[in-house]
Order: structure tokens, then C-alpha cells, then sequence
């Protein structure tokens, strides 16, 4: 991808304690037309979306992480702090239960595959907002 490009993509957040999930999510959402940013914790995806959450369209996080909260905390709080940004969350031990997740979040199971991760990308985010990569 050309540099400008790149800097006209949306951005995504993934957000996993897991070095090899955080970089094969990234990859998949960079393939995919995203220009990704990373944390490794609610604090540090937080942090990310305090000073980036204009450009943020999409929050793609993990349910278990260390420190405080986990994914599906952070799912909520996007979705009301930063209603413009759609929510994955994605977990291999958690499903979500009653209040886990807003209505227009999406979970999806782990392991998961670049096919999947696009599918539900292209169902969550609103088409207008969708990277030229994700449309094809």
C-alpha cells in the first residue's frame, strides 16, 4: 500500500495481550485496507483512544487481559465514549453474556481466520466507512 494511501485508511485499534493474536490481527485488519494501531491492555487502548479516537473506526479487541477491565469493559466504553467506532471483540474462553456487549458489537471465537475476521469487519462497520480493500 502506497504511503498516502495508508494515510488515508481507517484506522483500527486490536487490542491483545497475546504478541502472535495482536500481530496476526493486525495483519489481517492491514490486508484488509486498516491502518492499526495496538495495545496490549484496557489502559494502553485506553490511552490509544484518548489521543487517536477521531481516526478510530474500529475497536477489535480480546476479552482476557491483564490489569484492570477486560474486552468486553472496553467494548462498552467505546461504544459510549466514541459511538462512531465499531466494536469486535473476540475471545477462545469467553462468551458474552446478558450486558457483555452492546447491540451493534460483534463477537467472534478464537481461533480465528482472516476470512472471519473480514466478515464480520464488513458486517459492523458501517459500508461508508469500510476501506477500499474490505469492498472488494
Amino acid at each position: 500500500m502506497t504511503q498516502a494511501a495508508q494515510g488515508d485508511a481507517p484506522h483500527a485499534l486490536v487490542v491483545d495481550d497475546d504478541a502472535l493474536i495482536l500481530m496476526d490481527a493486525t495483519s489481517i485488519l492491514e490486508d484488509a485496507g486498516f491502518q492499526v494501531l495496538e495495545a496490549m491492555n484496557v489502559a494502553q487502548a485506553l490511552a490509544v483512544l484518548e489521543r487517536h479516537h477521531e481516526a478510530v473506526q474500529l475497536l477489535f479487541t480480546d476479552v482476557h487481559m491483564p490489569g484492570h477491565g477486560d474486552g468486553f469493559e472496553l467494548a462498552r466504553q467505546t461504544a459510549e465514549r466514541w459511538p462512531h467506532s465499531a466494536v469486535v471483540v473476540a475471545s477462545g474462553n469467553a462468551k458474552p453474556g446478558p450486558g457483555d456487549l452492546l447491540e451493534r458489537a460483534t463477537f467472534i471465537g478464537k481461533p480465528f481466520s482472516a476470512e472471519i475476521v473480514r466478515h464480520h469487519v464488513r458486517k459492523t462497520l458501517p459500508d461508508e466507512k469500510h476501506p477500499e480493500l474490505l469492498k472488494t
